[in-house]
């Protein structure tokens, strides 16, 4: 399935590399923006905001698949009145909006980028997430997503048009942001942390193996209206996590074995409960449907993708 691939936030972490990649591999690629982007191997398309109102029409010429990155994501502290309407306004009613006039444009094919948030934040040890468990969203973003996954699943079956799903959990690689930008620094500045003593297990993907998937994804016949969990096929400790990035640099980790029930303590007397949870829970995916019935396995390695995250932070800093 070739043709005119539509990508949305095209600039963003994830965007970036997947229209280089799309590039690379003779796709014509048009992505759509809020601000001009120079020296792109691709056409882009102004777009004001993604939103219940937008018209998408004039990008959709001539377009075969969508690929829908552009989200209002993930927001640690957020101040807005009402933040699930937010969320639902941009999340929900733009990428439904989107859909619906990509379906009367003639596109075949709607690749979704939701969130592992759907099934929930946390996974009990030795029972990872798989496509078949019941949704299970705890905030506003995730449910922002189950929600616009169930309304695509709709459009699809009144329209004909494909649709794939992808649940991604957290995303690294080069140029990577937020906690994670924050972890390599201070690795890299060789810092004590006090999480040498966590024995959980996460699982993560890295920039490159996402990309990959997606553009299986674009292509693949029996995508066609699944949903997909991915990861680096290699779940993770934190302390692990700390111990591959000192590797990546170059230097020694400087981990102090503290438990983890003080760490959750602390993280209630601190006000910062929800983040303590993420670095001493579990949350694995079982990747096993994208493996037998796409075929795929994950192209680069965790260590691989942990040197890459390393190095892309090096040179962005």
């Amino acid at each position: 399935m070739k043709g005119v691939v539509l990508v949305t936030g095209a600039n963003g972490f994830v965007g970036h590399t997947l229209c280089k990649e799309l590039s690379m591999r003779h796709f014509s690629v048009l992505s759509t923006v809020r601000s001009k982007m120079a020296n792109v191997p691709y056409s882009t398309v102004l777009i004001d905001a993604i939103g219940p109102e937008s018209n998408w029409f004039t990008a959709l010429k001539e377009v075969r698949v969508v690929i829908h990155l552009a989200a209002r994501v993930h927001v640690m502290h957020d101040t807005a009145i009402d933040p699930l309407e937010d969320f639902r306004k941009i999340n929900v009613k733009g990428t439904l909006n989107l859909a619906r006039q990509a379906a009367i444009a003639g596109v075949q094919r709607f690749v979704f980028i939701s969130s592992v948030k759907v099934n929930g934040e946390q996974t009990k040890p030795g029972h990872a997430f798989t496509e078949a468990d019941n949704p299970a969203p705890q905030d506003s973003y995730g449910i922002s997503k189950m929600e616009a996954e169930q309304g695509l699943r709709k459009i699809a079956q009144e329209t004909g048009m494909e649709v794939v799903i992808i649940r991604p959990p957290l995303v690294y690689g080069p140029g990577v942001k937020a906690n994670f930008a924050a972890l390599i620094q201070t690795v890299q500045k060789g810092w004590p942390l006090p999480l040498g003593a966590i024995h959980n297990q996460r699982s993560l993907i890295g920039l490159d193996n996402l990309v990959d998937f997606i553009l299986t994804c674009t292509t693949h016949p029996q995508a066609a209206n699944e949903t997909f969990l991915i990861s680096d096929d290699h779940d993770i400790s934190t302390t692990e996590l700390v111990q591959g990035l000192a590797k990546a640099a170059g230097k020694k980790s400087w981990l102090i074995p503290v438990p983890s029930w003080l760490l959750l303590l602390s993280g209630r007397l601190l006000g910062q409960r929800a983040a303590i949870h993420r670095l001493c829970g579990n949350l694995q995916v079982d990747i096993s449907k994208a493996k037998q019935l796409l075929g795929w396995t994950p192209p680069i390695s965790i260590e691989e993708g942990l040197r890459r995250s390393v190095q892309g932070n090096n040179s962005s800093s």
